[in-house]
């Protein structure tokens, strides 16, 4: 299991989402960022646009995808 945070995945907050793959953590954050929108938290708002864009336009998301994948498997295990 690896941890990455919410700042760590482009959001405001140091919430930690804990998963055995980079997909887990992203997942995570989508339901976090999703949350927080209904919540009405504005502060994560643009990352839940951003997150948004991301599902609706996988392939030109590619970049950020390898990124945060490249930078889970480079975490020490928790």
């Amino acid at each position: 299991m690896k941890t990455m945070t919410c700042r760590a995945l482009g959001g405001p907050c140091d919430l930690a989402h804990e998963g055995a793959t980079a997909d887990d953590v992203i997942k995570a954050q989508d339901q976090h960022l999703k949350d927080a929108e209904k919540a009405g938290d504005r502060a994560h708002q643009p990352a839940r646009d951003a997150m948004k864009r991301r599902w609706r336009h996988p392939r030109q998301s590619m970049a950020w995808y390898r990124e945060t994948k490249e930078a889970f498997a480079a975490l020490p295990d928790s």
